[in-house]
């Protein structure tokens, strides 16, 4: 058969006699032109372009600007590309039923569709190269192409052809294409004035790409790379050669920064305020807000929800389509088709329709269209859900910065609440978002698919659909028990987290007290109880995974059941299939609506804590440290001139004017109001209780001068202070603050932020950040000022000694400083900021006394004083009183006196001899000789805790990231091979540490439920098929005993798969469960008995870290990533092999995709892990922020630095949120890739199975399979790349698992040891040696002393002499590897360790007391009676105090002890050590945070209640130990001197005389 373009069965082809355009096959012809003119003038133009471009090959995204109409024409040609594909798809089904090939039918339409993919392509090239020019040669192409098709339209309307016929419908589809198309070009013409006008239109890219820092382009691409995410590639292959940073992802662009989004978000929620202002009641609607601000996104993502859905329907009609008409072809092959002649070639829709492999490729058009609309809809959800969760932590946070400090410390909002508010309540919100279109488009998608249901099988449908309805609350029922025994474990984890967080800050304590195990046991219990509530959550997971996959099966059942038995006909293939396929539909939403209600009702309940958080009490408006309540004090503003120069001083003027305003400002001279800064009249303060705690406040403090605050422990100095800043409720009475020179503002002057305040708390507060951004604290660096404060603050050794000197980082997350180094690090940021006052609160609590007097030397009466700054100094020690201008004594929330110390003296001698005696030392300039030594201070402490650290720290880093260490110089291929590779190791160890029986039980179970589903499917194709292929007439009882028999098998079949449904989700969640329990437990107990070294070398977050968010992932998360991946794994294999086993042709067809399915899944799982890890770790400083922030509200306000935070803040915000949107554009860009490879395989499947099928039944089969394949392969990935990262958890947990523990065995039993040792008390120490660690130098060397029994020994030296190490020796809490010590005649290295650290007592430096009772602080062994410890709290000084409490003994102690202050902490602790009435105490500088009344008398109790036994004590203040029987001076881990403190005060020059005259 020749080709002939007309065909050449008709001689009338080229007949034109009757008009030219008369001729059918002529207007074909003329309908190529515009094609071909297309693709001749376009071909140059793109070669010249592509050719010049290959150099440039990523064209700059400057260039990326839409022209006008961009998206209406990427639409619009897309519909013109499918309509070709329709003309192409109906000539060719018209043409096989001609005689011979007329290629006029279907050529033109090929080419058609060619030169409308290259008029795309040709555009997209125009517009990123910004020539609109050349566009006109495309606005040439749609007139022609609009004039033919016109003409072709016209024609058949003269020759009558009907409407119906489906050429005639094409035609005038593409007639108003083309014509729109047009009016698009028109429209560019118009905006863009590129030809036709005198001037064209200066256009510029938005702002977003002028910054080259925005990456996330998603909103400046192309439609087409917007709906498969094209512009993602780059990233993902590039996280292929190196690790995606924060760098490689930019910034977010600014439609989706948290500030504007913020600012929507606001005005919308002030509306709403506005709206119920009136109505005292209603609270503001958060609801109304939201969806205002961000309605209309949510609306556009519901419609492409609705358009999926539909489409989703087109899986089971064109399912049964193709059966059915497989089925008819089967059957009529022995019917001759007649051939059609030319005259009547035109097809009906329907005709058309009834074309099984039209019918395939419709279906995968379909396919791929619904997935790019449900990935668009997803896309669109998680961006909105994105730009909310930035404004929501916006909102919160400029509310936390406006807080009332009574809220937080009374504890109507703890810090808890707000880190949840940031964590747990803004993520759901935003969740619920993600799942809101659900919740609308899901009932559509139920009642659609019924609606089908009922058409295919009639009554028998509804049986099914009520089967999946009433399950369907069972469902609900599940998910909210599981998000109730969700709840329940997140308590209990909690609870054990405060436990293990309180072990491991007082672990130095329980080792040397040997309570490790009583500890342990109280975390393993909580432990049981969360496993508890894990089982039961384990329990409804593995029910609800069970409902998802037997829903299905008894639907099934029950629907072919009853219609096997309802209706005459035997089922048909096309009907099953179809019906199966819907009942797959089906299951999904209602499976996913438990899911969404549960959200709906926890996003609602996060709303309503939302409103209550930004409902709450502010601070008030703080307008008076703004000067404007100052007006009644005009005089302020008179200053003297000399008092103004003295302050604004000039440089040359300084040091005459100096000269001789010194002495003055020595003497007392009467202060009138021109000096006051601050005054405080009849001022009533309360912490929001209503009760007074500070009354009757008359107070002022002198301009430039110092001003000191003393008296006891609680009586409400450091409230004072906070009252003056505006922190506490005033119930009555003002505060002024003077406007210092407003008159003259002179250059120094304006140079100081006037109204900010300087403060340093007592508690000290650090950013987590570098020590020099601690410092500095926002102002700008100053090289001189900044070295002379940290000179004066003694830092620089300090600094010295961290292993990268002040740019190390601290704070929580880092470095954990000794409470000295913080206190001095905060007094240097007071006094470094340029204000003028200064409030330092009690900066000496937790100096030792060299570094006080350097502080007080230097920091305060030179750097401060010299600077004429105006002081407020909290303090205890009273030795400083005579430098202090101006003092003001409190007792009990009232100011006791106020004046200078000489009006004191003659007023009030009571109080000035108390004073007297309590300061212990003349009032005398300090001596200096201390000074030259100072240098040696406080160093060996950090480097202890250093060196051993960067070792372990890089041990840590190695850990993580060996993949990349290894390879920094090695080739390409093996960084790729590492981090390609899945942790096969870690997933081995994991799946082992359930047991061996679960996981062969595990994967049993597995595998024969699959076999089972499968078989299942099986059966009901043969069934289907059989009935169908012999039809034998009259023998219908054959016929019924057939049908019992295949309703029999099927319901056996489905009976098992529901039982093994049931039995493995079951055995996985159980595997898991047994695991996690493993696992915490040989963690738990690895980590308490470490050595003390390791936790000094580890930072506590880090340990902390394996307790909360490792375990949390061990416990919850892993056990259903595993389930998934296996289940989706295997369905997607099953059905493979069960459409190979139909058509084996369409294994061939399968290697490409798997090659392409390889590449995907590959590329993305080490894009998704690093994108997965830059979101987790940008999520951390964002929480640390909003909690350090939350814990220093009062220094950030004092300071007025709320900008600088809130800035930080929407800094870090962006952070995490690009970090969030590339981890989901991730998602969509590996869904998109592995739908379409879905498609691929459903066409396979299709086209295959239509040439070579069996029998109608596999067609159907194979094709419902690879429909499922499309719906799994992308949570294979998922699931798979989410293990990877979840396996990470284990991988840390096991490396603290390999740790080495003390060890705990002596070699005496402990029943050897007698009951009383040691009972006397005597200490030999013979030639120690000891260190830290067997690879670090020696920290005592050879000492050798002999304590007699009963001796009161003191110890004293620098910092970093051996005098701590010495104490711990005794507790073999560091190595002793030569010479021994020997305890009543007992070598303590025998002893097993719990005996031995249960035998002594010991009161450390820092004190710590757990959250529980005051007995269990006391005793937690509950060995002792209450007389007992009522002693105890008698010698204590404590006995009053707790009597007051309600509960006495059963009084509370909040977590570290935080309701009492640190001198009761430290009494607590001394009658710890009383209630062990051992016979040798050691107390380590125990008295250090006191006051010296409280000390003195603990002095004195101590040498009486331990008359007769062995103390030993370190010293701080060396006046403390001189009343001891023996004194050891150590030296760099020497003993210098040892002798009784009288002989050695005879000694003039020995170093124990200087350190008491120093003390003195």
């Amino acid at each position: 058969m020749r080709l002939a373009f007309c065909g050449n069965d008709n001689a009338s082809a080229y007949n034109i006699s009757a008009g030219v355009l008369r001729n059918v096959c002529f207007v074909d012809a003329l309908n190529l032109v515009p094609h071909v003119f297309l693709l001749f003038i376009t071909f140059p133009i793109l070669f010249i372009g592509w050719g010049s471009q290959s150099s440039k090959v990523q064209i700059h995204h400057n260039t990326w600007l839409h022209f006008p109409g961009h998206n209406l024409r990427w639409i619009l040609t897309f519909t013109l590309l499918f309509v070709h594909v329709c003309e192409i798809a109906e000539g060719i089904v018209s043409d096989t039923q001609m005689k011979s090939r007329h290629l006029h039918l279907f050529l033109p339409a090929i080419m058609g569709f060619v030169a409308a993919t290259v008029s795309i392509v040709y555009y997209h090239n125009i517009e990123t190269s910004n020539f609109p020019k050349l566009l006109l040669a495309l606005f040439l192409y749609w007139i022609m192409a609009f004039i033919t098709k016109t003409i072709k339209l016209v024609r058949y309307c003269q020759d009558g052809v009907p409407f119906s016929q489906l050429r005639f419908c094409i035609t005038g589809i593409m007639v108003i294409l083309y014509g729109l198309l047009m009016a698009v070009e028109i429209n560019v013409i118009r905006v863009r004035r590129y030809v036709f006008f005198m001037n064209p239109q200066k256009v510029k890219p938005p702002e977003d790409l002028q910054d080259l820092g925005v990456r996330f382009l998603q909103p400046f691409v192309n439609l087409l790379s917007k709906a498969t995410y094209w512009w993602m590639n780059t990233l993902i292959i590039s996280a292929h050669k190196k690790p995606v940073d924060l760098k490689a992802i930019g910034k977010l662009p600014i439609a989706m920064r948290a500030l504007t989004n913020y600012v929507c978000l606001k005005e919308a929620y002030e509306e709403q305020k506005k709206k119920v202002a009136d109505q005292p009641n209603r609270s503001p609607s958060i609801w109304l807000a939201m969806y205002s601000a961000f309605g209309r996104p949510i609306l556009l993502s519901s419609t492409f929800r609705y358009l999926a859905d539909l489409l989703g329907f087109a899986g089971p009609l064109c399912i049964s389509g193709i059966v059915q008409g497989f089925q008819d072809t089967t059957n009529n092959t022995n019917a001759t088709e007649k051939l059609k002649g030319p005259s009547n070639s035109y097809l009906s829709s329907e005709e058309f329709l009834r074309n099984v492999y039209v019918l395939a490729v419709l279906l995968f058009l379909a396919l791929i269209l619904q997935r790019t609309f449900l990935q668009a809809s997803y896309y669109v959800t998680t961006e909105t859900g994105i730009n909310l969760r930035g404004a929501l932590l916006a909102m919160i946070y400029n509310k936390i910065l406006r807080l009332s400090t009574s809220n937080l410390s009374m504890g109507e909002m703890t810090l808890g609440q707000i880190n949840n508010l940031v964590a747990i309540e803004t993520n759901q919100l935003m969740w619920f978002l993600f799942l809101c279109p659900n919740l609308w488009a899901m009932p559509v998608q139920i009642i659609m698919g019924v609606i089908l249901l009922y058409n295919l099988l009639g009554e028998s449908a509804l049986v099914g659909a009520a089967v999946i309805v009433l399950l369907a609350p069972i469902q609900y029922f599940i998910a909210t028990k599981l998000a109730e025994a969700q709840k329940s474990t997140l308590d209990y984890s909690t609870e054990r987290l405060k436990k293990t967080n309180e072990i491991l800050k007082g672990i130095k304590l329980l080792k040397l007290y040997a309570w490790e195990h009583i500890f342990c046991t109280s975390v393993e219990e909580t432990r049981m109880k969360e496993l508890t509530s894990l089982k039961t959550f384990a329990l409804h997971t593995s029910l609800s995974i069970f409902m998802n996959a037997a829903i299905p099966i008894a639907a099934v059942l029950a629907t072919f059941v009853t219609y096997a038995y309802i209706n005459d006909k035997p089922l048909q293939p096309a009907q099953a299939f179809a019906s199966l396929s819907l009942f797959h539909i089906l299951v999904t939403p209602l499976f996913l609506l438990s899911t969404v209600v549960r959200f709906a009702v926890k996003a609602i309940v996060s709303v309503q804590k939302l409103n209550e958080f930004l409902l709450s009490d502010e601070i008030g408006d703080d307008s008076w440290r703004g000067g404007d309540s100052s007006v009644a004090y005009e005089s302020c503003k008179k200053h003297t001139g000399l008092h103004t120069k003295a302050i604004n001083r000039r440089q040359p003027l300084r040091y005459q004017l100096e000269s001789y305003e010194q002495p003055s400002r020595r003497q007392t001279r009467p202060v009138d109001i021109d000096d006051i800064a601050i005054k405080v009249t009849n001022g009533y303060f309360s912490w929001g209780s209503g009760l007074a705690t500070l009354s009757n406040i008359n107070i002022r403090i002198p301009t430039g001068q110092m001003t000191m605050i003393v008296g006891q422990v609680g009586c409400g100095k450091s409230s004072l202070l906070l009252a003056i800043l505006g922190e506490m409720q005033t119930l009555e009475g003002k505060v002024h603050w003077s406007n210092v020179n407003e008159t003259e503002p002179s250059f120094e002057a304006s140079r100081r932020n006037r109204y900010s305040v300087a403060y340093a708390a007592q508690k000290p507060w650090l950013l987590n950040a570098t020590v020099e951004e601690n410092i500095i604290f926002g102002s700008p660096f100053n090289k001189q000022r900044y070295k002379a404060v940290t000179d004066a603050c003694s830092l620089q050794p300090d600094i010295d000694l961290l292993p990268f000197g002040d740019q190390t980082e601290i704070g929580e997350r880092g470095i954990n400083l000794s409470g000295g180094q913080r206190q001095r690090i905060c007094v240097a940021r007071a006094l470094y900021q340029n204000t003028n006052i200064v409030f330092l609160d009690d900066p000496f609590s937790a100096l030792d006394i060299h570094l006080s007097d350097h502080l007080m030397q230097e920091g305060i009466l030179k750097f401060l004083q010299e600077d004429k700054r105006t002081l407020v100094l909290v303090t205890h020690k009273l030795q400083y009183l005579p430098h202090a201008d101006w003092i003001i004594a409190m007792k009990d929330g009232m100011v006791l006196r106020e004046g200078t110390l000489k009006d004191i003296q003659t007023k009030d001698t009571e109080l000035y001899e108390h004073w007297k005696t309590l300061m212990n030392r003349p009032d005398q300039e300090l001596e200096k000789e201390m000074e030259a030594d100072q240098t040696t201070l406080e160093r060996k402490t950090l480097r202890r805790a250093m060196y051993p650290r960067e070792s372990k720290a890089q041990l840590e880093d190695e850990d993580e990231e060996e993949e990349e260490e290894e390879d920094e110089d090695d080739n390409m291929s093996t960084v790729l091979r590492l981090r390609t590779k899945m942790p096969w190791k870690t997933c081995w160890r994991y799946l082992t540490s359930g047991g061996f029986f679960l996981l062969f039980l595990m994967i049993f179970s597995k595998l024969l439920k699959h076999s089972v589903i499968v078989a299942i499917d099986y059966w009901l194709a043969t069934w289907t098929s059989m009935d169908n292929a012999n039809e034998p007439k009259n023998i219908d009882d054959v016929k019924s005993t057939k049908k019992t028999y295949h309703v029999a098998v099927f319901s056996i079949l489905s009976g098992a798969g529901i039982v093994l449904c049931l039995i493995t989700s079951l055995t996985v969640e159980w595997m898991g469960l047994t695991a996690a329990k493993n696992l915490h437990h040989n963690l738990l107990n690895k980590i308490i008995l470490g050595p003390i070294r390791f936790f000094d070398t580890t930072p506590l977050g880090l340990i902390l870290n394996r307790f909360s968010a490792d375990t949390n992932i061990i416990d919850q998360h892993i056990p259903p990533t595993l389930e998934s991946l296996t289940r989706s794994t295997l369905l997607c294999l099953s059905a493979i092999g069960m459409i190979s086993y139909a058509t084996p042709w369409f294994l061939v067809a399968l290697v490409p995709l798997g090659i392409a399915f390889y590449f995907i899944q590959k590329y993305f799982r080490v894009a998704s892990k690093d994108l997965q890890e830059l979101d987790d770790s940008t999520q951390l400083p964002l929480l640390c922020h909003f909690s350090e922030t939350a814990e220093g509200l009062t220094t950030i306000r004092a300071f007025r630095h709320e900008a600088r935070f809130k800035q930080r803040m929407l800094e870090l915000t962006d952070t995490n949120n690009i970090a969030y949107l590339f981890l989901s554009a991730a998602n969509r860009w590996l869904e998109v890739r592995t739908d379409y490879l879905g498609a691929c395989i459903v066409l396979t499947a299709a086209v295959t199975s239509i040439t070579e099928g069996p029998n109608s039944g596999f067609v159907g089969l194979g094709l419902l399979y690879a429909l499922t394949i499309t719906n799994y392969l992308n949570w294979v990935v998922r699931n798979l790349a989410d293990l990877e990262v979840q396996m990470g958890a284990v991988k840390k947990v096991h490396s603290f698992l390999n740790m080495e523990s003390e060890n705990y065995e002596g070699y005496l039993d402990p029943s050897q040891v007698p009951k009383d040792w040691p009972q006397e008390g005597e200490i030999k120490i013979e030639n120690l040696c000891v260190r830290y660690e067997n690879n670090l130098k020696p920290v005592l060397k050879h000492v050798k002393a002999y304590i007699k029994p009963g001796q009161k020994v003191g110890i004293c030296g620098r910092t970093g002499s051996g005098k701590s190490s010495l104490s711990l020796a005794f507790f073999r809490m560091v190595d002793i590897f030569e010479g021994r010590i020997v305890i009543d005649g007992i070598d303590i290295s025998k002893l097993p360790l719990h005996t031995l650290r249960s035998r002594l007592s010991i009161i450390l430096q820092d004190p710590i007391l757990f959250s529980g009772s005051i007995r269990f602080n006391l005793d937690p062994e509950c060995k002792c009676t209450d007389d007992r410890l009522w002693e105890a709290l008698e010698i204590a000084q404590l006995k009053n105090m707790v009597k007051s409490l309600p509960g006495g003994l059963d009084a509370v102690v909040t977590e570290g002890g935080e309701n009492f202050s640190v001198g009761q902490r430290q009494l607590f602790c001394l009658a710890r050590a009383f209630v062990r009435k051992s016979s040798i105490l050691i107390m380590d500088e125990a008295t250090a945070s006191i006051d010296m009344a409280t000390e003195n008398i603990l002095q004195k109790v101590v040498m009486t209640a331990f008359a007769d036994r062995t103390v030993v004590t370190i010293a701080h203040r060396v006046h403390t130990i001189l009343t001891a029987d023996l004194v050891i001076v150590m030296k760099r881990g020497n003993i210098l001197e040892y002798d009784t403190p009288e002989n050695l005060l005879s000694q003039e020059d020995g170093i124990f005389a200087s350190f008491v005259r120093a003390d003195m």
